[in-house]
């Protein structure tokens, strides 16, 4: 949807949804909230102004202007600027017929009308990308002023729905590399190698996951959690960090780090008095609140217990040669180190796969203690 600020006259567009309520008439939801929607900016201003906004929906646009409007970007920015630096040629624009507003020239239908300064009609219910249907709630009125179309028009839409759907993806492509550039370059964080923001179910803004190459430190780890709590207000209610070897698209791999990685009494922090989450205004009406969490090594620990990535792909091999169902991989899939191993043990491990293992049981003889407790360990007393 096209619309603009009636005090600067810069033009803006975003994405909506609005419900038809006749021939002639629908009601348009512009998200309302701290650090909401463009488009409720734009009609606060007209609210005070008592004049009606003009207002156009863009049906079947070029995909680069799709993937433009849903975007965060500064709010006197207009997106179709971004959208023709993205294309690499300024986008073909044209004039409505009956409001003062531009529109893709290219796009397939446009509707045109005006929204009430003051008066609201209810709307909804309607399922919502975070999971729940959004119920029914006051919103604004458009009146049809005009639609234009190309001969044929296509009809063009995507489904925003419980995610992932068409625009969580579309969001997830700009959000995550916005989160990593704002945490390495603006904050400058050290050791942060990547920035996910978890998608099914959640709709990307609750949970991230911000990833740290190995030995960054624990200050740097706890800066990057704060700020990625704290871009935009309605993102990173529960902000989670992990090392480089968990892959943060895995949320098993995430469970099995905070459980065996972090300290709750020393790796989880609470931070009180943020704005709600996309939806909040269906459940509690109070102040929300932040959950971090470091879920990252603090030191070297023990491999990984599964066989090494050779024998894990010779396994994969077989299973194909087999003609068995394809495997889908999920990391961790095989064994690597994470600093404390030493030789011995791979001297051990070689003589396991090799059959010689007796080696070992004559090695570990000469070295029978009495005195000693089970489960001591080993190098608190052989050093």
């Amino acid at each position: 949807m096209r619309h603009k600020d009636p005090e600067t006259g810069v033009q803006n567009m975003g994405t909506y949804r609005a419900a038809l309520k006749a021939t002639d008439r629908l009601v348009v939801r512009m998200v309302a909230r701290q650090g909401g929607a463009g488009g409720y900016i734009h009609w606060l201003k007209h609210n005070e102004r008592k004049e009606k906004m003009a207002i156009a929906i863009v049906v079947g646009a070029a995909p680069v202007v799709m993937f433009t409007g849903p975007q965060k970007l500064a709010i006197d920015l207009d997106e179709m600027a971004v959208a023709g630096a993205l294309a690499g040629e300024p986008i073909r624009m044209v004039r409505c017929k009956t409001v003062d507003l531009d529109v893709p020239a290219d796009c397939e239908i446009v509707i045109e009308g005006l929204i009430d300064p003051d008066m609201l009609e209810p709307e909804a219910p309607f399922g919502e990308s975070n999971g729940y249907v959004a119920l029914e709630a006051f919103n604004m009125p458009m009146q049809v002023t005009a639609i234009t179309h190309k001969r044929v028009p296509v009809f063009c839409s995507i489904i925003s729905q419980v995610t992932p759907s068409e625009s969580s993806l579309v969001k997830r492509v700009a959000y995550e590399p916005l989160w990593l550039a704002h945490l390495k370059h603006n904050l400058a964080i050290r050791g942060v190698t990547r920035v996910v923001m978890h998608e099914p179910l959640t709709n990307l803004r609750p949970v991230i996951f911000v990833q740290y190459a190995a030995g960054t430190p624990r200050t740097e780890v706890w800066r990057g959690l704060h700020g990625a709590a704290t871009l935009m207000p309605n993102c990173g209610k529960v902000c989670i960090a992990v090392s480089q070897d968990i892959d943060p698209t895995n949320t098993d791999a995430i469970l099995w780090s905070i459980a065996y990685r972090s300290n709750p009494v020393e790796d989880v922090h609470v931070a009180p008095y943020r704005g709600g989450v996309q939806g909040s205004q269906y459940g509690s009406r109070g102040s929300d609140s932040t959950l971090l969490i470091d879920a990252t090594a603090k030191g070297p620990m023990p491999p990984l217990a599964l066989p090494k990535k050779e024998f894990m792909e010779r396994a994969e091999a077989l299973w194909a040669e087999l003609g068995l169902p394809p495997i889908t991989l999920k990391s961790p899939w095989h064994g690597y180190t994470l600093g404390d191993w030493i030789e011995r043990w791979d001297v051990y491990a070689a003589r396991a796969v090799n059959g010689t293992w007796e080696e070992t049981g004559r090695d570990t003889l000469k070295r029978q203690r009495g005195g000693l407790k089970p489960e001591t360990s080993v190098r608190k007393v052989e050093g």
